[in-house]
């Protein structure tokens, strides 16, 4: 091959990678590369109804001096979502008007959620400070993932649903 035929050959890989990539993104498409769900290919479902306790929803967080510390730890990705964070995906866990305690773990209405242990240091030995909980105000969801180590609605309370992009669907995915 010469020298030319390779510059096009890459250069047309490129183009097409490209195309790709910016066709799935206006579909909806997108890779988690976090372990808080499982890796790979998901896509954001519009939401055709009032969100429920249980969806798992992708959603922006807003742009708060605690994201804003969550992506200098780390915890957070870069992406497209104002501030220039990455959608979260996760499961809501509580909707307006119900109470939330955090002491050890999560209680809602009284009630337990299922591993939603709280840790008091990160992994690389940082404190973590817990969100206080209280009643989820209106046009917020609070947010859990059953990953023990996922960053949620334990530290960082609820968030407002103005930021929810619809419902999270696996496509081709894994656990790590």
């Amino acid at each position: 091959m010469t020298r030319r035929s390779v510059l096009l050959f890459l250069t047309g890989a490129v183009v097409f990678m490209s195309a790709l990539a910016v066709t799935g993104f206006t579909c909806g498409y997108r890779l988690n590369l976090t372990p808080s769900e499982p890796l790979g290919l998901w896509r954001i479902e519009k939401l055709q109804r009032p969100v429920a306790i249980g969806d798992l929803v992708f959603l922006c967080p807003p742009t708060t001096a605690v994201f804003e510390e969550a992506r200098r730890r780390g915890y957070m990705r870069r992406g497209l979502c104002p501030g220039g964070f990455a959608p979260l995906i996760k499961t809501v866990a509580a909707l307006p008007g119900q109470h939330v305690n955090i002491t050890d773990h999560v209680l809602i209405d009284g009630r337990t959620v299922p591993a939603s242990s709280v840790s008091r240091r990160d992994g690389e030995g940082r404190v973590l400070l817990p969100d206080p909980g209280g009643v989820v105000p209106p046009h917020h969801l609070f947010l859990h993932s059953p990953f023990a180590s996922s960053y949620d609605s334990r530290y960082f309370g609820s968030v407002p649903d103005s930021g929810l992009l619809g419902l999270a669907r696996p496509i081709f995915t894994f656990a790590p």
